[in-house]
């Protein structure tokens, strides 16, 4: 799995053409339910088909994204378990 970060840095180049960052403020970011301590991850859907992620702890920090299958492939790893023995 790869991602691209946006935020402070300079915005990555992909395949020679530039890639801009998302704002932060025009995303529809999102917060688990379960989220009760304030230190969550937020995802949103990038108008190009790209999953932004950041901590809520940080929201003008840097952003990950990941394409649309990437995100998918670790959502159902999450739910098959595959993370469970992560320490």
């Amino acid at each position: 799995m790869s991602c691209s970060v946006t935020g402070r840095s300079p915005a990555p180049t992909l395949n020679g053409d530039q890639v801009l960052p998302p704002r932060s403020a025009d995303l529809d970011w999102q917060t688990s339910r379960s989220c009760s301590q304030g230190a969550c991850v937020q995802v949103a859907a990038v108008g190009d088909g790209t999953i932004a992620v950041r901590d809520s702890k940080d929201p003008a920090g840097p952003i990950l994204r990941y394409s649309a299958t990437e995100w998918r492939e670790f959502l159902t790893g999450a739910k098959d378990g595959d993370f469970d023995n992560v320490k």
